[in-house]
């Protein structure tokens, strides 16, 4: 069905899709990003949780939630121009669960070696995977039958698988975070699943270090280092370096450990961002100032970024997914929040400018350059020659007079002719 609110995006261009709690906004900006349009919302007044940008095929899914439809992943081919039918889209578990759909929270394409295969995690935490690029889906049977589900306890969003991350390298391989039961690998294919949470503290309960019971808030893994994963806890900071056998604190040098986002750098396996909150009863940043904190050394030290966002009376809270990157060099780093705005830095980090205010509370960021990112004309030195190109006077080069032109034109050889011609078409 075709959508005239999102306007058409091109070649060349880095893309934001933003989902909000009234819809789907899309901004747009050149490969510097040094600013930014806005056009949407697609699903107005529908809840947009999840959506991601397969970059085997292209193909767009948005998981969104209506009063008519419920809970449906729809899809699109042409960048939001035309979408699935919502009817043909819409998730259910299997009658003999019991279950009700409440909410897609993430939503993971599947690697390079298994086109079509797309993943969906969901409210009641469950695991769900297509295997038609969305066109039917079918629950995970080994993680939903699990022994430890009867004890898994609702965090305070509710139950809910909101992260997954295949292993690029192992087929076999995946890692889930259910928010409040922990972390889950399985190393068969999805067939069986072990609690992956030693070192992970859960402060809230009597025994701090449980086997599961974590309320885990992101992970994120780079696909060069896929062992090494990071993880932003209900309190806590943690890196594992054996595929999350085991994790260990890296909360150093941070105003809290407690926070909900976290994206790592496309480029740099050692170089990863999160937005601290003050804590699980305030939830909004630390003394009123908006500042990314980023580490360069896997967790070793971090550093405040606070260039160009607010640092007085800036009480934001930035959710799960409202954080990401994208392909360039120097990478884009974004970030929405529950107030409305996004914000985007063109230099990783370095700088920021805030890309739209004004919004609805902003659930999920996602970033796409539609192009080849090795060739995309970013940086300083892209930036002085559009500038000295746009300052170049129009009547730089003079006119010859006519007759020397015509003097010129005969002095010409004849081969030369051929080439004038082709020059033409």
């Amino acid at each position: 069905m075709p959508n005239d609110r999102i306007a058409k995006l091109g070649r060349g261009q880095v893309a934001l899709f933003v989902g909000t709690a009234k819809g789907m906004f899309v901004l747009r900006s050149r490969a510097d990003r040094e600013s930014w349009t806005v056009s949407g919302p697609a699903f107005a007044g529908e809840q947009v949780a999840s959506l991601a940008l397969d970059p085997r095929d292209g193909r767009l899914y948005v998981a969104s939630q209506s009063w008519h439809w419920g809970t449906t992943i729809r899809t699109s081919d042409d960048l939001g121009a035309t979408w699935s039918d919502p009817a043909s889209s819409v998730l259910k578990f299997p009658e003999d669960t019991g279950l009700a759909m409440q909410q897609v929270w993430q939503i993971q394409p599947g690697r390079a070696s298994e086109p079509g295969v797309v993943y969906a995690g969901v409210a009641p935490a469950a695991l769900f995977r297509s295997a038609d690029r969305g066109a039917s889906w079918e629950m995970v049977r080994g993680l939903h039958e699990h022994p430890h589900r009867e004890r898994w306890m609702p965090g305070f969003g509710g139950l809910c698988l909101h992260t997954i991350v295949p292993d690029p390298a192992r087929p076999e391989r995946m890692t889930v975070a259910i928010s409040a039961a922990g972390v889950y690998r399985t190393d068969d294919g999805g067939a069986t699943w072990q609690a992956r949470n030693t070192g992970v503290r859960a402060q809230f309960l009597p025994d701090p270090h449980p086997e599961f019971g974590q309320c885990v808030h992101k992970i994120v893994q780079h696909p060069r280092r896929p062992d090494t994963l990071f993880l932003q806890n209900h309190w806590g900071l943690y890196r594992s370096d054996d595929g999350g056998d085991s994790w260990r604190d890296i909360a150093r040098g941070v105003p809290s450990d407690f926070g909900f986002c976290m994206a790592i750098h496309p480029h740099d396996p050692d170089v990863v961002y999160i937005v601290p909150l003050e804590s699980d009863g305030y939830r909004c940043t630390p003394e009123g100032r908006l500042r990314v904190y980023r580490t360069r050394d896997g967790g070793g030290k971090w550093e405040a970024l606070g260039e160009g966002l607010p640092q007085a009376n800036a009480h934001e809270t930035v959710l799960r997914d409202a954080m990401c990157t994208d392909a360039l060099n120097p990478a884009g780093i974004y970030f929405g929040t529950r107030s409305g705005k996004v914000y985007a830095s063109a230099d990783g980090g370095a700088h920021w400018r805030c890309a739209v205010d004004g919004l609805p509370q902003v659930l999920c960021v996602r970033a796409v350059y539609l192009g080849d990112p090795a060739r995309a004309a970013v940086g300083p030195a892209a930036r002085a020659a559009r500038t000295a190109r746009a300052a170049k006077p129009a009547s730089r080069t003079k006119r010859a007079p006519a007759a020397k032109k015509r003097t010129a034109r005969a002095a010409r050889p004849p081969q030369a002719a051929p080439k004038r011609a082709a020059s033409r078409s």
